[in-house]
């Protein structure tokens, strides 16, 4: 069934549980498909009208095709700022989705799989990113979920194709499959050793890129990297899947060795280092996000190998998201200046970690 969606309560929440493969190392993969319909322009130069036959095209496809799990579409137009926040903020839609008030933003729009499992992006840069974003390290399943909507979708709808070129996009980087695939890779192991600009420079010579974790044009903090494919044409989706996989695995092991360094050659300056986080991150009374981003990270680290027993897995990846501008503002009931942010920030992050040592 599809439902208006509503308040945001633990919808898009479903990759934070932190019981993925590799999840020490490995915060979440995702997939998208970026598809077009036949006879519309591209999004940014279409039409209002044009864009509102998308989703209505679209918004009728996936009432055809689902029964369960029940499907949450949020126009984006009657969001208000905080609430855009919150889907961008939990990586389920993108900045360019939610943009504040563009023309070029009518009639954009958010489907969501209740159980989290899989989305859909309606009238962002494509008519349509089919997207699914898992806990772990994933890649092939991630991958497989999707490839099922999109074969569904593709026998109700008439996707623009080039029978040379494969799916039409609007950014020539995604002609071809369409496809992009990333990870969120935790590599403080790499940074703090020195080791990460030599493996960053391997991936870009594989044909792979790296973002920040909000993705393009995102800076990277916290030690976390987003891995993922730089372009989609002349290749089929299980090569450019696979290679992902086949990179990133060898990343993760890289990130092994180099925390195995560290603990044998300089155990008690590591564990300094993640005490000092810990304590902070529970006793601060301010943090800026670069602040708990960051300490955050050490603390993940120390979990890790083992320096500390709490708190869990999940606790950090919520503290990521929960503590960020949007959400605070949104817990708030209004908007917040930058030192009632911070505030209200280390608080949150005083309670949750309270909690895990109970």
């Amino acid at each position: 069934m599809i439902r208006r969606g509503g308040e945001l309560t633990s919808q898009g929440l479903g990759w934070a549980h932190g019981d993925g493969v590799d999840s020490e190392i490995v915060v979440s993969t995702r997939v998208r498909l970026a598809r077009n319909l036949q006879g519309y322009p591209f999004p940014l130069r279409a039409s209002e009208e044009d864009r509102a036959r998308v989703l209505e095209t679209v918004r009728s496809a996936l009432g055809s095709i689902t029964t369960t799990p029940d499907i949450d579409v949020w126009e984006i137009d009657d969001l208000d700022e905080r609430q855009r926040d919150l889907l961008t903020e939990r990586r389920i839609a993108s900045r360019e989705l939610v943009g504040p008030g563009r023309g070029d933003q009518s009639h954009a729009a958010l489907a969501l799989w209740s159980d989290d499992s899989i989305g859909v992006m309606v009238n962002e840069e494509d008519h349509l990113r089919i997207q699914s974003i898992t806990g772990g390290f994933d890649p092939e399943e991630t991958w497989r979920t999707v490839d099922r909507l999109d074969e569904r979708m593709g026998e109700l709808l008439a996707f623009a194709f080039h029978h040379e070129y494969g799916f039409l996009t609007a950014c020539p980087t995604n002609v071809g499959t369409g496809l992009r695939a990333s990870v969120l890779v935790h590599l403080p192991g790499l940074v703090l050793t020195k080791e990460i600009r030599k493996v960053l420079e391997g991936i870009g010579q594989v044909g792979l890129t790296y973002r920040g974790l909000y993705g393009e044009g995102s800076e990277v903090v916290g030690n976390l990297f987003q891995i993922s494919n730089q372009t989609t044409l002349g290749k089929q989706e299980e090569e450019l899947v696979g290679h992902l996989t086949r990179v990133v695995a060898k990343v993760i092991d890289y990130e092994r060795s180099a925390r195995a360094v560290m603990l044998r050659e300089a155990p008690s300056v590591l564990e300094d280092k993640v005490w000092r986080a810990y304590g902070i991150l529970r006793h601060a009374h301010s943090l800026s996000t670069e602040e708990m981003m960051n300490l955050s990270s050490a603390v993940r680290l120390g979990l890790s190998l083992k320096l500390l027993k709490m708190p869990r897995v999940q606790t950090l990846n919520e503290i990521l998201i929960f503590g960020q501008a949007g959400h605070l503002a949104y817990a708030a009931g209004g908007s917040l200046g930058e030192s009632e942010a911070d505030a209200a920030r280390s608080a949150y992050v005083r309670t949750r970690l309270e909690a895990d040592e109970e």
